[in-house]
């Protein structure tokens, strides 16, 4: 699989900013699909973004023949209700697990 990174935008309507987990994974492989000119791909993140520049987490990318990508998102900024990320994949695959 190619390295990709890409930007992101989400806006959010939260005092607090945050990304729900379920939100974070779609937008991820749509801008992973726009990226790589590629179908969507299938994304797990195991929790909520909080709004903070600099806060990071780890999204699963599982490919169609059950190797898995990881996939870093980092905050780049937040603008009121805005947060703004990148994303990054892993440059090797783990195999599928037997």
């Amino acid at each position: 699989m190619p390295r990709v990174g890409c930007s992101a935008s989400v806006g959010v309507e939260e005092s607090k900013p945050k990304l729900s987990a379920d939100k974070l994974a779609t937008v991820v492989a749509e801008k992973l699909a726009a990226t790589t000119g590629r179908p969507k791909p299938d994304i797990a993140c195991p929790e909520d973004l909080v709004g903070k520049v600099g806060t990071t987490t780890r999204c699963k990318l599982t490919a169609d023949d059950g190797s898995t990508l990881g996939v870093s998102v980092t905050v780049t900024s937040v603008d009121g209700d805005q947060i703004n990320f990148d994303v990054k994949a892993d440059d090797t695959a783990s195999p599928a697990a037997n």
